[in-house]
């Protein structure tokens, strides 16, 4: 690869992280599904990325993080994959916004209407997005023997990004009331900020859900990387929530199940009758929708890494020896 294409790819790379805690949730799960796969899937899911198509700059990305020892070198690399998604929303890499950007594969919308703690799903709406029918096809193509690894690439940071959208569960709900006949967008309609707040200023329902691991545990002064701040808040999720006690909910690969279950926390967690329009959630609210949060974050990656587990974890043949 060309220098000045690593040198821009790392430019990017900074510019990502010096940003709010956008990607914390997709970051934690994935460290959390780094943490259940085998060495084998480890290695061949890092050596599968670096494969990636060089326009993605997705492999290229390995090299930003320098001198950092091998092993924890790949695991923020790997945690890093799962926000490449949302990454390539920026438009200054034109030609990579315009190839692999696609703004409705990140949400795949119920559309329904509230009675009391239950949902009435609606038809006869506009398509409410694609990530289920993502997710399959991407399933498809990393178990496809003939597949390339650049193929395969591409799908695993779509899977890994995907598995953590739908956990969250804004990412599968269109609400539909007399304010928002066509469905809230996944609570952006929903507003928490007095009517009439500058739009600059203005809170949404699904910002608060998105942003809900930092502003519930900030970062300490002089916690400014993964090592720090997202390591020790997946290890606590692990810890409130083990493997064994989500094991037998995992369906891995069923993502029309993962999908649907999200979307039940929508009448009764999310659109709780203690949330009011233009008000600021409830601690009780808050306190609720954390511990939700905190569940699905660690089910996203438990799943994750079971799935590649699955798929990727078998050692690669070792090479055939060369005739003499």
């Amino acid at each position: 690869m060309q220098r000045s294409l690593i040198l821009a790819v790392f430019l990017v790379f900074l510019s990502v992280n010096t940003q709010a805690w956008d990607d914390v949730g997709h970051k934690i799960s994935a460290y959390i599904a780094w943490q259940r796969m085998t060495p084998a899937a480890r290695e061949n899911v890092v050596r599968i990325l670096r494969a990636a198509p060089e326009d993605s700059m997705l492999g290229a990305f390995y090299q930003s993080y320098g001198a950092t020892p091998e092993l924890q070198r790949k695991k923020e690399y790997f945690m890093f994959t799962a926000t490449w998604p949302d990454v390539v929303r920026d438009r200054a890499f034109e030609s990579r916004y315009r190839k692999y950007h696609k703004s409705n594969w990140h949400y795949d919308d119920t559309f329904w209407r509230q009675n009391g703690n239950a949902a009435v799903p609606l038809t006869g709406f506009a398509e409410g997005g694609q990530a289920v029918d993502r997710l399959i096809e991407f399933d498809k193509t990393i178990r496809d023997s003939g597949a390339s690894d650049r193929d395969k690439a591409i799908a695993i940071a779509w899977i890994m990004h995907l598995i953590g959208d739908l956990h969250q569960p804004l990412h599968t709900s269109a609400r539909v009331t007399d304010l928002e006949p066509k469905g809230d967008q996944g609570g952006n309609l929903f507003q928490l900020t007095p009517q009439g707040t500058p739009r600059e200023q203005q809170q949404n329902l699904h910002w608060f859900w998105d942003s809900i691991v930092v502003r519930a545990t900030p970062p300490k002064t002089g916690e400014f990387s993964e090592r720090d701040y997202i390591e020790p808040v997946a290890e606590r999720m692990m810890k409130r929530h083990p493997f064994s006690s989500l094991q037998s909910s995992l369906k891995v690969g069923d993502f029309r199940a993962l999908q649907q279950e999200s979307f039940a926390y929508n009448p009764t967690v999310v659109f709780s009758p203690d949330l009011v329009r233009f008000q600021t959630p409830s601690a009780k609210y808050r306190r609720n929708a954390f511990n939700l949060a905190e569940r699905q974050l660690a089910l996203a990656g438990y799943r994750m890494g079971e799935l590649f587990n699955t798929v990727f974890g078998t050692a690669p043949a070792a090479p055939a020896p060369r005739a003499q």
